[in-house]
C-alpha cells in the first residue's frame, strides 16, 4: 500500500502537472471505484485544479468552487501519467482523468478492488476523509509521545493506526521499528521515555530518508516504481534474508492478511514471536483485514 513517502511524491508530481490545468474529461472504466453519489463526477469537468494535498494515504485534488477529488489507492492502486487521451489499460485499468496537460491513468493490479474515488463539495465534507492521525513529520516530540501512549496498543498497531499516526502503514512501520531497535509487539504504555525518543527519531529519519530517495528516483519524471517491497529496505519483505546489522535471518509473523517483518536479535533480545500465540495474545489489538489499516 502506498504510504506517506510514496503518496507525498505522487502529490508533488501531480502538483507540477495539473495545478492550474482544467479537467476536461473523466473516463471511468470500473463503476465500482466510485464511492460517492453527490456531487457527480461530471461536476468536476471544466473546473481548474487549484491545489494538491495529502490526507493520510489519500490523494486530494482541489478544484475551484470548493470541489475536491479524493483518491485512495489502497493496496494495489497506482497512477501513470500519459499523453492526453492515452487509453485506459485493459485488465487493470479503473479509469482516466484527462487534463489539458495530459492524462492521469488510474489502475489497480488486484482482483480485490479496494481503491476508491470520492467527489466532495465543501471543506466540512472533505474533513470526513481525515481519520485524525497525527502528521508525524516535524511534529513535536511531546505530541508524538501523547498520541503513542494515549491507549495501550502494540507498537505495530499504534504505528499503523490512521487514528493515531497519519500515513504510516505496514512497510514503513517495519522499517521504523527496526531502526528504533524495538519489538513490534511491545505495548505502548510499557515503553520507556528513552525508547519513545528512539522511536520518534527513527520515524522522522526513516520517512524523511525514503521520501527523498523516492524523489531522487523519480527525478523530474512521474513516479513509476511505487511498491511496498524495495531492495534498500532493511527488514520489510526480507523474510529469511540476513539482517543488515547483525546478519541473522529476518523473521516474520503473519496474522490474517497482514505481516510484520523484524529482527529477533536486534529488536526482541533474540526471542522469536510465534504466530499461533498472537491471536490469543493480541485479540482485538491486531487488525484482521487490510481495510483496518486503510
Amino acid at each position: 500500500m502506498p504510504e506517506l513517502p510514496d503518496v507525498t511524491v505522487y502529490v508533488e508530481a501531480l502538483e507540477a502537472r495539473v495545478v492550474g490545468e482544467v479537467l476536461e474529461k473523466i473516463r471511468l472504466k470500473s463503476p465500482f471505484v466510485l464511492r460517492s453519489v453527490s456531487p457527480r463526477p461530471s461536476a468536476l469537468v471544466g473546473k481548474t485544479v487549484t491545489g494538491m494535498r495529502r490526507i493520510g494515504k489519500r490523494i486530494v485534488f482541489e478544484f475551484e468552487d470548493d470541489h475536491f477529488l479524493v483518491i485512495h489507492l489502497m493496496v494495489a492502486g497506482r497512477f501513470k501519467w500519459g499523453k492526453k487521451g492515452a487509453p485506459v489499460p485493459g485488465r487493470i485499468g479503473l479509469g482516466a482523468f484527462d487534463f489539458s496537460s495530459g492524462s492521469l491513468l488510474f489502475t489497480e493490479a488486484s482482483s480485490k478492488k479496494r481503491a476508491s474515488i470520492h467527489v466532495v463539495k465543501g471543506a466540512e465534507n472533505l474533513a470526513e476523509h481525515d481519520r485524525g492521525g497525527l502528521e508525524v513529520m516535524g511534529a513535536p516530540f511531546a505530541d508524538f509521545k501523547e498520541r503513542l501512549t494515549r491507549k495501550n496498543h502494540t507498537l505495530k498497531r499504534a504505528m499503523t493506526d490512521p487514528r493515531i499516526f497519519s500515513g504510516i502503514g505496514n512497510a514503513y512501520s517495519d522499517e521504523i521499528l527496526f531502526h528504533a531497535q524495538i519489538s513490534p509487539m511491545k505495548l505502548t504504555q510499557k515503553i520507556s521515555d528513552e525508547e519513545i525518543q528512539r522511536l520518534y527519531d527513527a520515524t522522522q529519519s526513516t520517512l524523511e530518508r525514503w521520501t527523498q530517495l523516492l524523489r531522487d528516483e523519480a527525478k523530474e519524471g512521474f513516479p513509476t516504481k511505487v511498491t511496498a517491497f524495495r531492495e534498500e529496505m532493511a527488514v520489510h519483505g526480507k523474510y529469511k534474508q540476513p539482517c543488515p546489522v547483525c546478519g541473522n535471518k529476518v523473521q516474520r509473523i503473519v496474522y490474517a492478511e497482514n505481516e510484520t517483518n523484524y529482527c529477533a536479535t536486534c529488536q526482541n533480545e533474540g526471542r522469536l514471536l510465534k504466530d499461533r500465540s498472537l491471536s490469543r495474545l493480541l485479540k482485538d489489538d491486531w487488525p484482521k483485514t487490510v481495510d483496518e489499516l486503510e
